[in-house]
């Protein structure tokens, strides 16, 4: 496995402290909510100072989340205009940088070393979601261009507005609507089209119920009256949380189906939130006959995911 010594970055207004995050996250510290508050006003309101003298905002409170998003997809990334659909997911930011940021250093290593940037670069996310998180950042931070791919309707009219909306995302993200939800890559890809990576969140509940478990052990610490508040920040649409067989099942059906798109992708890649199914993941792979496989850890405090990223291209 491999894993990046982190440092902080120190070119960025909003940062304090080191988080853990990738070196170039300009996320890998504290946030900084007097600059945020003045890339986005409406956030001041949600500020408040607690016990130890630092600035913050309730977290248990789905509207501060959702400004907090706004303050820094406008101050990092330039995105002045973002709105997601009601009781779809509100992403943590920082965490999803990470992922782009690691895939960069991938990209890097089969370019002598040196991050390719620049409309050349085109990514292909499955499951982009109504929030277009990776899209962003990735457009912000290496000017690369993505296919923006969901099965939910919603979701891709709400990208196609976020695109609409902010002058710097207009020919850099286009939103493609998947209409059979058992393909992955199939119709997201048209003939001869060549993508440097694609990536993926994969849904990782096995159910609703399981997803709904999981909902209550995050609000079981709080009071009733933030309960009601919080539940908006742990919620989403169904495909957004789980699927038949959980993140194994489809994680496996995606590495299946990448063989047939093994001569228009250089690297595929996905998240996996579960340590104990990498065994079986790379067994998948293996069988599959891939070229190279990388395992990528990312950590932020005491959490730590995973990258998994395969190829069936040799380095010529």
């Amino acid at each position: 496995m491999s894993e990046e010594t982190q440092t902080t970055d120190t070119k960025e207004k909003a940062v304090k402290k080191s988080k853990g995050l990738h070196k170039r996250n300009p996320h890998n510290a504290d946030y900084d909510f007097d600059a945020l508050s003045k890339s986005q006003p409406e956030l001041e309101a949600f500020v408040k100072t607690n016990q130890y003298g630092t600035k913050t905002i309730d977290f248990a409170d789905a509207k501060a989340v959702l400004m907090l998003n706004k303050a820094l997809l406008a101050h990092f990334y330039g995105v002045k205009n973002w709105e997601i659909p009601r009781n779809y997911l509100t992403p943590p930011i920082p965490g999803r940088a990470d992922y782009i940021h690691y895939m960069a250093d991938v990209l890097a290593k089969s370019n002598d070393g040196e991050i390719p940037t620049g409309e050349t670069v085109k990514v292909l996310d499955i499951g982009s979601g109504a929030n277009c998180i990776y899209p962003i950042i990735g457009s912000a931070a290496y000017g690369w261009n993505f296919v923006a791919s969901d099965i939910d309707e919603p979701a891709i009219n709400a990208i196609n507005a976020t695109v609409a909306a902010n002058e710097n995302l207009k020919g850099k993200i286009e939103a493609r609507l998947q209409r059979n939800p058992k393909n992955i890559f199939n119709s997201m890809m048209e003939v001869n089209e060549k993508f440097d990576f694609t990536m993926c969140n994969p849904p990782f509940h096995k159910s609703r119920r399981e997803a709904t478990k999981g909902t209550h052990r995050k609000l079981k610490n709080l009071t009733k009256e933030k309960q009601k508040e919080a539940t908006l920040n742990f919620n989403g649409q169904a495909h957004e949380l789980w699927c038949e067989g959980g993140e194994i099942a489809f994680i496996t059906t995606m590495i299946k189906q990448s063989v047939e798109k093994a001569d228009q992708v250089k690297w595929f890649s996905t998240l996996v939130s579960k340590k104990e199914n990498l065994a079986v993941i790379k067994k998948v792979l293996k069988e599959v006959d891939t070229k190279k496989i990388r395992i990528i850890d990312m950590k932020q405090g005491n959490k730590v995911s995973r990258i998994v990223a395969w190829t069936f291209q040799d380095k010529k």
